[in-house]
């Protein structure tokens, strides 16, 4: 079943955290291309306004970069303030930006340093921003929140000595601070569970980009499996956990 809406793509808004590169960057590349008004959250805005100035190269003309920090309340309010003076609701909240933290990562020897630093971006970050623009979300006849998570999160894929990442490497900060997002995720769909919005976590696969030392699958399957979940319609799931990499079959994968 085709799980997206693209009737109604065009009188969409979009805000996506760590727009700039990578796999924001081409998840705005391809909500750009469906009609899609993005805003590009980048906590640098001097590269978010090169971002902006290549898409409008490209002939992508509804986009715009807003400083957004996740680690900062203040640059996340005055975000909100812009798209509702400009817009007057948000009807998709992709939170994607993310650290992996200082590599290698063990549980013995990793410091509390490195967790409160990937923490505070990759838990609390989606926790200020979720909780910041659920206002016009709620705005929105369609909302929909992606939260960019990895299938290193799954407890279940992780403890599995057959899972072919079993021994790919333990990044124990990362990969934690993804599950705890899991969670969040999971309590955010249950208090949702009675409005029109859908939230769902989802893994974009191992990727080429500076991420992963440019290893990896195409940055456009990435895009793709992201937007899919983006733009489901009203039938589609909500509190789930989606990899496709994993599950080629049904996507999703277990908690």
């Amino acid at each position: 079943m085709d799980l997206q809406n693209t009737n109604l793509s065009q009188n969409k808004i979009a805000l996506i955290t760590g727009a700039n590169k990578g796999i924001g960057f081409e998840t705005a590349k391809q909500l750009l291309e469906k009609g899609v008004f993005v805003y590009l959250g980048c906590r640098d805005i001097n590269r978010g306004k090169e971002a902006e100035k290549t898409f409008n190269q490209m002939g992508h003309q509804k986009v715009k970069a807003l400083e957004l920090d996740v680690t900062k309340q203040e640059t996340i309010n005055a975000a909100k303030d812009i798209i509702l003076l400009e817009q007057e609701k948000l009807d998709i909240l992709i939170n994607n930006a993310g650290i992996s933290g200082n590599i290698p990562q063990n549980a013995l020897d990793t410091t509390i340093s490195n967790y409160e630093e990937v923490y505070q971006i990759n838990l609390h970050g989606v926790i200020r921003t979720t909780q910041t623009f659920i206002e016009l979300l709620k705005k929105s006849p369609e909302p929909r929140i992606v939260n960019v998570s990895t299938s290193l999160a799954s407890l279940t894929l992780q403890s599995d000595p057959k899972w072919p990442a079993y021994d790919y490497g333990k990044y124990v900060v990362y990969a934690s601070s993804k599950s705890a997002m899991n969670m969040y995720t999971v309590h955010l769909a249950y208090e949702l569970r009675n409005t029109a919005i859908k939230i769902n976590a989802v893994c974009p696969g191992y990727t080429k980009t500076d991420f992963t030392n440019y290893i990896g699958g195409e940055v456009e399957d990435a895009g793709k499996r992201i937007i899919k979940y983006a733009l489901i319609d009203n039938d589609g799931p909500t509190g789930k956990f989606f990899s496709e990499e994993s599950n080629p079959e049904t996507e999703e994968i277990p908690w």
